[in-house]
């Protein structure tokens, strides 16, 4: 399957850390409460259900608090006890207005979290829906993890939470490897050896499900890593307080206990995306989901260990949006849609194609489709050059229509492995117009 475009969500927050009891099983007598999970570049979402509302969470281990967004409204979900408070995080603004809510109830499944303090962000220019292109109401952190292990199989698509005692302890005792991990302020880390040129590195990362790049490393933060020279300047995703720049390249080698990866593609944020959070003093950098997609993943926070077993994709090669474009699905629109009515059924028509005359009755109907626009442009890249911009609306990709597509499926088809050629019809100003580059690999 080809590699889509990665953006990542990661969040150190400036506000007090507050008190969480975590989940408790309620509602079934089950060792285990399974569910079912979207995967979409790397990230990991689930349902969670807020005082009754159900919701769709990013799972976040990177993040100490409960967060939501999308409503202007804090009684649209009945938040209990609202306060008004402003937070920052990755990125280069000041931050965001907020409401800081305590008394919620909180459910997983078959979990529950009760007198759940959690954070409402009202800012509508903050919308992790446009990046990812499904709706997302919220992000969930540390609650999620304390009280059970917590197995995420990316091959599969599901989370299941286990209580401490059951027989799946015993099991991954036997069948993954341990990985020592320290919680620290709500948060997990491990040590990793990075190789940058011929310089090893033994650096403790933050693990991070919540974001979707392989690694980050801190430059700035030691003499002994250094960005390799052959790199290039990029946007690496969208923070709580900002759009998150730095630079991307190739290191010699990155392991963890007995894994090993060769020449992985890593990511080197600059200071001032990173200037608001609230870094441990001897962190060098984050380890992400383009690493842990690579293994079933269980965390025991309580026993301090991290679990790991290749799936399918441990050998998955490593590469990068060549292209220089980051789509964003920026609104709907409506499209008129052919349809054939026959024996009192409804079959939409395959698109352009005028279907053949079999005694059928033809009509149209409205439906609402996403819009999508170029959200960033790499300006080394051959898109920029050829006069692509920001802001453009995207019309088609190679002579097909976008509007059918998911985003997902737009950026599989932006990011290639091949040396290969790309038109896009777009719309600018009012105005429809073509380009076309080359994608070139420069790492």
């Amino acid at each position: 399957m080809k590699k889509i475009i990665l953006f990542f969500f990661l969040f150190g927050f400036a506000i007090p850390v507050l008190s969480q009891e975590g989940f408790e099983f309620v509602k079934t007598k089950s060792d285990r409460v399974r569910v079912a999970a979207k995967t979409i570049n790397n990230l990991v979402f689930i349902p969670v259900e807020v005082n009754g509302v159900s919701l769709l969470f990013l799972l976040d281990s990177g993040v100490e608090d409960t967060i939501v967004f999308g409503f202007q409204d804090p009684e649209k979900i009945n938040l209990q006890h609202v306060e008004k408070i402003k937070i920052r995080g990755l990125g280069e603004d000041d931050g965001v207005d907020a409401y800081k809510s305590s008394g919620n109830v909180l459910t997983i499944g078959g979990l529950q979290s009760r007198n759940h303090s959690l954070y409402l962000i009202t800012d509508p220019s903050f919308d992790l829906s446009s990046f990812v292109g499904i709706t997302v109401n919220g992000i969930i952190g540390y609650t999620a993890f304390i009280n059970h292990l917590v197995s995420i199989d990316y091959g599969n698509k599901q989370v299941v939470f286990y209580k401490h005692n059951s027989n799946f302890h015993k099991k991954i005792q036997k069948e993954y490897t341990k990985v020592p991990l320290l919680v620290e302020r709500q948060k997990p880390y491990v040590n990793a050896l990075v190789k940058v040129d011929t310089v090893e590195v033994l650096a403790k990362l933050l693990v991070d499900t919540g974001n979707s790049d392989a690694v980050w490393l801190f430059d700035r933060l030691s003499d002994k890593i250094n960005v390799p020279k052959k790199h290039f300047d990029d946007y690496l995703g969208q923070g709580l307080s900002g759009a998150v720049e730095g630079k991307r390249g190739r290191i010699a080698e990155f392991s963890i206990a007995d894994f090993k990866f060769d020449s992985p593609i890593v990511a080197f944020p600059d200071s001032a995306s990173i200037k608001n959070i609230s870094l441990n003093t001897n962190r060098l950098g984050s380890l992400g989901g383009e690493i842990l997609k690579r293994f079933s993943v269980v965390f025991d926070y309580d026993g301090q260990q991290l679990f790991l077993k290749k799936n399918k994709s441990y050998k998955a090669s490593f590469y990068y949006n060549k292209s220089g474009i980051e789509i964003w699905r920026s609104g709907v629109q409506w499209v008129k849609q052919l349809v054939v009515i026959q024996d009192n059924s409804i079959v939409i028509d395959r698109g352009k194609d005028n279907p053949e005359k079999n005694g059928a009755n033809f009509s149209y109907k409205m439906e609402l489709k996403p819009v999508y626009e170029i959200g960033y442009i790499r300006e080394s890249s051959n898109a920029a050059k050829s006069g692509l911009k920001t802001g453009d609306i995207l019309v088609a990709i190679d002579g097909k229509e976008v509007y059918n597509y998911s985003l997902q499926d737009i950026n599989s088809l932006l990011w290639s492995e091949d040396e290969i050629w790309i038109e896009l019809r777009i719309l600018r100003e009012g105005n429809l117009m073509n380009f076309k580059f080359q994608l070139v690999n420069i790492l």
